[in-house]
């Protein structure tokens, strides 16, 4: 048996789903299934007795889901690494799935010769995803970060746009104008600006400030 070969287990509650992945892995030469489990309860306890490379996940499954059964696993055994495979592609269930550790995310459309690939990129801790799931963290990455303004940040501002200065602020809002500048300056960081003209635009533009 050479060096190389990578032991994997199986953990999926369709039985039919798992016969497939068998039949596919089963003749790749770098790739031995050393067992096979039916929901995440007897992942987890499959992983304490074989000691897999890898843990080939289904997300939804009974007894335990595959992301709880993610997070036992690493605790009990650290070193196996585990690819979730699923057909779903959600963002909630992605974020469950990598905060508990999962090395990679797959879908159930992918080709044996991805499969493959996968488990061994997993297998060296290598972040594995399947194209639309990278897509999709890509183009949440890329949108603006939430910003969230206080109740009085959002006073100050009004009375920013009102064309009020500083000392006329705090008159209006009973604070005193070094409060006042205070609040600017945090509300400039939150909002990544320099002045107060682009605090109130942007703010207007994210839907932080309503004007009549």
């Amino acid at each position: 048996m050479p060096k190389d070969r990578l032991r994997i287990i199986l953990a999926d509650d369709h039985t039919v789903m798992r016969a497939g992945l068998v039949a596919l892995l089963a003749s790749e030469p770098t790739i031995d299934i050393v067992g096979e489990a039916g929901d995440g309860r007897a992942a987890i306890e499959l992983v304490k007795r074989v000691e897999p490379d890898v843990a080939l996940l289904d997300l939804r499954m009974p007894i335990l889901d595959g992301v709880a059964a993610t997070a036992e696993i690493l605790a009990v055994r650290p070193r196996t690494r585990v690819l979730i495979l699923t057909t779903y592609d959600t963002d909630a269930d992605i974020e469950r799935a990598v905060e508990a550790g999962a090395t990679g995310y797959l879908l159930k459309d992918a080709t044996r010769d991805q499969l493959v690939e996968a488990i061994h990129s997993a297998s060296r801790g290598e972040t594995v995803l399947a194209p639309r799931v990278a897509r999709r963290l890509v183009a949440r990455m890329r949108q603006p970060t939430p910003v969230a303004l206080t109740s009085r940040e959002i006073d100050v501002l009004n009375g920013v746009a009102d064309g009020l200065n500083n000392a006329d602020i705090g008159k209006r809002l009973f604070i005193a104008e070094a409060t006042v500048k205070t609040h600017l300056l945090r509300i400039f960081a939150k909002l990544d600006v320099n002045d107060r003209t682009h605090a109130v635009v942007l703010a207007l533009e994210r839907g932080l400030l309503t004007r009549p």
